[in-house]
């Protein structure tokens, strides 16, 4: 499928649909595919993500993934307030790259075109690309203080990783690159290449503790992954923030768009949005399914021994890791921004 076409099919459930609730505002397209031409392809193992703005001061929560005229379509809801300022948008690395180009499908007060056109003409100045890196780092270093050692495994596990993970979105904020989501590493390790850093891309896979995997070894734990990511969206019925990404319809993403990774030489970059998918998928099964989840451990707890998690102390401990290479990951995103020419030029 063209991406113009999913964008069509997802402006249409917008108008069918979200443009009908009570204090809707508006409707953007966020995510990977934003900048991208309409008629790249829409890879199978992707989505279309839409933010729906609405008036709530408390946004509702994400309504998440769901097809829609042979399109897979995540929705997003974001609260009016959230992008009220220019300053605040600008200084947000989540939501910035979205306003860098013209990304509005619907806009009944005309806030967000003249919201996107202010944010597009400063968003390479160097003070909000430095702010943005700030932004990343502060959130990283904020998610590695949430670990509770007295929460289950998966909690744990999950509070560890996604922190861990932001260090590529320093340097993508920092490149002025899209910082994706579950294809982070791989975008990361493009940019350390095209600025000459890659020997630093060496820490970020050590830091994620999967340096030593073989594509066989990832490829294994794919396929115990896959057996339980399909016993979990089969029983889930506890609400999550992240169910819908635990679906049969999101399945191509996670198994198949993890496949894909390893098959194309990536097999470290696939790491990352497995272990979170794993780590989501025994949330559901402890909520909804124990017995399930007993006899799902032993390939979890497989896929954790083989990145150097063997107990909670370890995930503190690799968190501390984490902290300690925030100079190195400083010094590398600062040098970034110095040879950016699109920053320079501001």
């Amino acid at each position: 499928m063209k991406i113009g076409s999913a964008r069509k099919a997802a402006a249409e459930w917008v108008t069918k649909h979200a443009s009908q609730e009570a204090g809707f505002r508006g409707a953007y397209f966020s995510g990977s595919t934003v900048g991208l031409p309409d008629d790249a392809e829409l890879s199978a193992a992707s989505d279309i993500d839409v933010v729906i703005v609405t008036a709530q001061d408390e946004a509702p929560p994400k309504l998440g993934k769901f097809i829609y005229r042979d399109t897979l379509i995540e929705v997003t809801y974001l609260s009016w307030s959230q992008l009220a300022s220019v300053e605040e948008v600008l200084t947000s690395y989540p939501l910035a790259g979205s306003f860098r180009v013209d990304t509005i499908m619907a806009d009944p007060t005309g806030h967000l075109r003249r919201l996107q056109a202010e944010v597009s003409r400063r968003f390479a100045e160097p003070e909000w690309v430095r702010r943005r890196c700030e932004n990343a780092r502060q959130k990283m270093e904020n998610g590695l203080r949430t670990i509770d050692p007295s929460a289950p495994l998966h909690d744990r596990v999950t509070a560890w990783l996604f922190p861990t993970g932001v260090t590529t979105h320093v340097l993508l904020v920092a490149a002025l690159s899209n910082p994706t989501v579950r294809l982070r590493y791989l975008a990361a390790r493009k940019v350390l290449m095209e600025y000459g850093h890659d020997h630093l891309y060496a820490d970020l896979i050590r830091l994620l503790g999967c340096t030593h995997l073989t594509p066989q070894r990832v490829q294994h734990h794919l396929d115990g992954l896959a057996h339980t990511f399909d016993a979990a969206s089969a029983v889930a019925k506890t609400p999550f923030l992240f169910s819908s990404d635990i679906t049969a319809a999101a399945r191509p993403i996670a198994i198949d768009g993890s496949r894909e990774l390893i098959e194309a030489g990536y097999h470290h970059e696939a790491v990352f949005w497995m272990v979170a998918t794993y780590a989501r998928c025994h949330k559901i099964l402890a909520a909804d399914a124990p017995d399930l989840q007993r006899t799902h451990s032993p390939a979890f707890h497989a896929v954790l021994t083989d990145i150097g998690i063997h107990s909670a102390s370890d995930l503190l401990s690799r968190a501390e890791e984490v902290n300690r290479f925030l100079p190195k990951l400083w010094e590398t995103t600062e040098a970034i921004l110095s040879a950016n020419p699109d920053i320079q030029a501001n």
